[in-house]
């Protein structure tokens, strides 16, 4: 029996919960294929890239749900909470956990931070006893973030990153790849849905792009935003002139 396995194989939906019909999230393709096929994770980095509305953000925040990590962020058992705008999907998931395999996990949503940082300030003893918790509040936006990889992203387990670049410079984006790749050289796992192609070159990182056709396995350089991107850095005038004539 293997028992070197990934927090998460195999994310599945249970039939005997199921989404309303004709309601958002399963009017989203990507939620009706996952619905209907399951999504398999790499055991290491998984992208999910896509543009805004195209449910990356969605499928991950309802696979961190059905781990048990809090809605809008932290770490395993978090009940941190503030306005709920997740969908139903969470609470319709099934995990296949990775036999062995670490049960701590973390989710960083980049647009609810700035809710958990509080939630850090006004509940000092679920910080770490081993040392201060660091004042989120009194750094940059970007500074934060930093912080948060730095002091949290520290163990093996399940990381989830809702567009964690949204905070970050080009270096650090890069450094960012280095935190994930240290992550999986010590046994955790991956799963981010992002806008960078500099996060979305991760070596040997699984990327699924996202949009009306569901999900689809791809290379970086054949993905839009890519392609975009170069079209852009190359030329911007071909696309500034379609918004601002």
């Amino acid at each position: 029996m293997d028992f070197d396995q990934p927090p998460v194989v195999r994310v599945w939906a249970d039939p005997d919960r199921p989404l309303p019909e004709r309601r958002w999230p399963i009017t989203i393709p990507a939620v009706q294929q996952l619905v209907r096929d399951g999504l398999d994770l790499s055991p290491f980095v998984t992208f999910l890239v896509g543009e805004n509305g195209s449910g990356k953000s969605t499928i991950v925040e309802a696979v961190a749900e059905a781990y048990g990590l809090g809605r809008e962020g932290g770490s395993t058992g978090s009940r941190h909470a503030t306005r709920s705008s997740e969908s139903p999907l969470g609470r319709t998931l099934r995990l296949q956990r990775g036999l062995g395999a670490a049960r701590w996990g973390f989710f960083l949503r980049a647009e609810t931070m700035h809710g958990f940082y509080s939630y850090l300030e006004d509940n000092p003893a679920r910080a770490n006893e081993d040392r201060r918790e660091p004042v989120f509040h009194e750094m940059s936006h970007g500074e934060s973030f930093l912080e948060v990889l730095r002091t949290r992203f520290d163990s093996p387990g399940f990381y989830c990153l809702d567009e964690p670049e949204s905070a970050l410079s080009f270096s650090a984006q890069l450094g960012l790849i280095g935190t994930l790749g240290r992550i999986v050289e010590e046994g955790g796992q991956v799963l981010c849905a992002t806008h960078s192609p500099v996060l979305a070159a991760m070596p040997g990182a699984t990327i699924l792009e996202v949009g009306d056709w569901g999900y689809r396995r791809t290379t970086w350089d054949r993905l839009e935003l890519v392609q975009h991107w170069k079209a852009y850095l190359d030329a911007p005038g071909r696309y500034l002139r379609h918004v601002l004539d």
